[in-house]
């Protein structure tokens, strides 16, 4: 397993990058704009970290910052601004099955064979990302609902 990153949101991305960026000294590393999704994700690294976490196309480095900036407006209360903590994982169904064997709730299953949400007990959302390609659907993850929030 390794860390990957955290995700927050933010309501400015120009304020949030003047402030991570150019107060701060992280540096971007990669930005995603999806326009389907209406969301652009921005990473950031520590300036030790940065060649690290840029690395080949679409690969993941060192731990990054994700800023996460939805364009539609949104209030973000009770916490929701923080997102999750990312950890990449060798198998993402062994670790899911052990987790649930464990007693923890697979609040999003990956369906996908790449990605899941689980929570932790104080209720901090965990995402598992798949080491490399993902894997084939297979059951009981395929056809397995969300619980809950994620």
């Amino acid at each position: 397993m390794r860390y990957l990153h955290t995700m927050v949101r933010v309501t400015d991305l120009d304020a949030s990058l003047d402030f991570y960026v150019n107060m701060f000294g992280l540096v971007e590393t990669r930005r995603i704009e999806n326009e389907k999704g209406r969301f652009t994700l921005v990473f950031l690294a520590a300036p030790d970290d940065a060649a690290d976490a840029k690395g080949a196309e679409g690969s993941r480095g060192r731990p990054t910052l994700e800023l996460t900036y939805n364009w539609d407006p949104e209030a973000y209360t009770g916490g929701r601004n923080f997102g999750h903590l990312a950890y990449e994982v060798d198998d993402i169904y062994a670790t899911c099955d052990k987790l649930m064997k464990a007693g923890v709730t697979i609040n999003r299953p990956p369906r996908d064979g790449n990605m899941a949400f689980v929570r932790s007990p104080d209720n901090i959302s965990i995402e598992l990302l798949q080491k490399g390609p993902a894997k084939a659907p297979a059951e009981p993850w395929a056809s397995m609902p969300n619980t809950g929030v994620w």
